[in-house]
């Protein structure tokens, strides 16, 4: 038996990155022997173990064989006789199919260090196409190591896996993880850089995809192009380590716009509600989480008004509040606001740009909160009012509170 680093450790060693995960692979073992030692039995589908001491995954070196559409469609053997090459040979990217023993000592059968040296995301062997979740991993790893390109022929190989109905195969909790990873990466904009290359973003996410080559108005929008737009404010979010949450919101903003008519162009009338519809859709495809949907939805109806706060006035700023639940949820309106503040700074020429309505927006939040609702609905309970009536008079105290707040800045 004999046990090498592999992955992800390796690379990002190899990168002079930092290394946070460590992923085994045991040569010549059986699953008998791993647990004989005190290894814990964790795979569903193929033998990893966790280390009794580490807790770090350790795998049965194995080879696979397809067997039907999708990723799940494989048949897993592992044992004794499946040498190290034949597991490195499985891998998706030459970059993640070196292997390091005990000594240091590096196994490196598919020329992954020159293509770390050259800087190329490539494929191991065609045995890459039998897993389409490898095509959003590409992405996603375009999105972390900007300065690596993707190989001609993986390209190639990806648009035709897109064309042989691959990716239709993709269940949605996958292509949510994946997709989620991408754009927590440094340059989310790469990932679907590389996803629209190979016509994967037309097949998983369309309301994004016709974003290009749509026009917006040049005297907001420099940049003009929808979809250019978009990924402005995603690489915007990133650059100011923005939480998912937030750039998934920055993701789905501005979806309306590939929707409207031709002769609304450029102004793209009515798009907040259109956006908030065709997200609504996106949502429940691809089952995103709960705290990414709703601050998404918040954004994509409200970005408009967010924008235009500036004009509006004390009752204005209540109502807008109270659309965004802010009261209720003050933490998340103040991520809605950061949402808006990339969608305004991700234009061309444009990044450096302030974004008052944000602290304008906090402040008047800030005012609205210091009412004491419980006395304000006690004084209405008094006059023998309830429900409604209560909730008016709370509305109208904030506005008073709001407005005494500007009048002294």
């Amino acid at each position: 038996m004999k046990i090498y680093r592999v992955g992800g450790a390796v690379r990002d060693a190899l990168l002079g990155l930092p290394v946070r995960d460590h992923d085994w692979v045991v040569v010549g073992a059986t699953p008998e022997a791993l647990a004989a030692e005190g290894y814990l039995p964790v795979g569903k589908d193929f033998p990893v173990f966790l280390h009794p001491k580490t807790r770090e995954e350790y795998a049965l070196a194995r080879t696979e064989r397809k067997t039907a559409q999708g990723y799940h469609g494989f048949a897993v053997h592992a044992a004794p006789d499946v040498t190290l090459e034949d597991d490195l040979a499985r891998r998706d990217l030459t970059i993640n199919a070196i292997a390091q023993d005990a000594e240091g000592v590096l196994t490196d059968p598919y020329g992954g260090q020159r293509d770390i040296s050259a800087r190329v995301l490539r494929h191991v062997t065609i045995a890459f196409a039998e897993d389409p979740v490898r095509i959003l991993r590409v992405a996603r790893f375009a999105a972390r190591f900007t300065d690596f390109s993707v190989a001609p022929e993986t390209l190639q190989l990806m648009r035709d896996m897109v064309a042989g109905g691959e990716v239709d195969a993709l269940v949605p909790e996958r292509v949510w993880q994946e997709l989620a990873r991408g754009l927590m990466e440094r340059q989310p904009s790469r990932m679907f850089e590389v996803l629209r290359d190979c016509g994967a973003l037309r097949k998983l996410l369309p309301e994004v995809e016709r974003l290009w080559g749509v026009p917006q108005r040049a005297e907001y929008h420099p940049e003009v192009d929808t979809g250019v737009h978009l990924m402005m404010v995603l690489d915007m979010a990133a650059q100011l380590d923005a939480p998912l949450p937030v750039r998934f919101a920055c993701l789905g903003h501005d979806l309306g716009k590939g929707t409207t008519p031709l002769a609304d162009l450029p102004r793209h009338i009515g798009h907040e509600e259109r956006s908030a519809r065709l997200l609504k859709g996106l949502c429940q495809r691809l089952r995103v989480p709960t705290d990414c949907r709703e601050i998404a939805d918040v954004v994509a109806r409200e970005h408009g008004n967010i924008h235009r706060s500036a004009e509006f006035n004390a009752a204005a700023l209540v109502r807008l509040l109270e659309r965004c639940d802010a009261f209720r949820k003050p933490q998340r309106f103040a991520d809605i606001l950061l949402a808006c503040e990339y969608d305004a700074r991700g234009r061309l020429g444009l990044s450096e740009q302030p974004y008052p309505q944000r602290q304008r927006l906090l402040a008047a939040l800030s005012a609205a909160q210091s009412v004491p609702t419980h006395e304000v609905a006690a004084a209405a309970e008094a006059l023998g009012e309830s429900g409604a009536k209560i909730g008016e008079r709370v509305h109208a105290a904030r506005v008073v509170a709001v407005a005494t707040s500007a009048a002294q800045t």
